[in-house]
């Protein structure tokens, strides 16, 4: 099965219920539509992946990416789907490596959103709509700021999709712009 928009966001809320962890879940979902368009990919199938990539994460930390292939397989979701959720955690909790552009993106910006929304809310704004690439390299290279993004996993990303990192943090400010409101970074602008 191919969940719709709608089936996907039913299923996160079924296994979580923090609204920060919702909130990420639109910020990647956000980020995966934007590069889907950017790439010419299926925006509905990038878009219901980024939602549905942390379904396992409130219920079965110690399980992450592990209880999502048992919770979408009962489910009847594609294994697709199955395979691109659990290859976002890969060298951290999954030995299900990204394969697919697809994959390799959700991989790359699942921290890098987390590293972005921090950055935001200590500007001024409160806003992603007014952050640039160089304050978020600026943050990025003090390893204090945001001490639980993994930079490395950023920069392996970058380099499975051959693409630059900064175009890479660039596009995912992009794709969270799209969703400031839904992910609360409009911000005071």
């Amino acid at each position: 099965m191919k969940p719709t928009r709608d089936e996907a966001y039913e299923l996160l809320c079924k296994y979580n219920d923090s609204p920060s962890l919702i909130t990420h879940a639109f910020a990647v979902e956000g980020v995966m539509r934007h590069f889907a368009r950017l790439l010419g990919e299926d925006e509905e199938k990038w878009g219901v992946v980024g939602l549905m990539h942390d379904i396992d994460y409130q219920m079965f930390p110690d399980q992450h990416c592990t209880k999502a292939r048992e919770i979408l397989t009962e489910r009847g979701i594609d294994e697709e789907y199955i395979h691109a959720i659990q290859s976002h955690g890969y060298g951290l909790c999954s030995d299900v490596k990204p394969e697919h552009v697809m994959e390799k993106v959700l991989f790359t910006i699942d921290e890098l959103t987390g590293l972005i929304n921090a950055c935001a809310i200590m500007r001024p704004s409160k806003s992603v709509l007014d952050l640039e690439l160089k304050s978020v390299m600026k943050k990025y290279k003090d390893h204090r700021f945001a001490a639980g993004v993994n930079r490395e996993v950023m920069e392996k990303g970058a380099a499975m999709l051959g693409m630059d990192l900064d175009y890479v943090i660039t596009e995912t400010i992009m794709g969270m712009r799209e969703v400031a409101e839904a992910i609360g970074l409009k911000g005071e602008l």
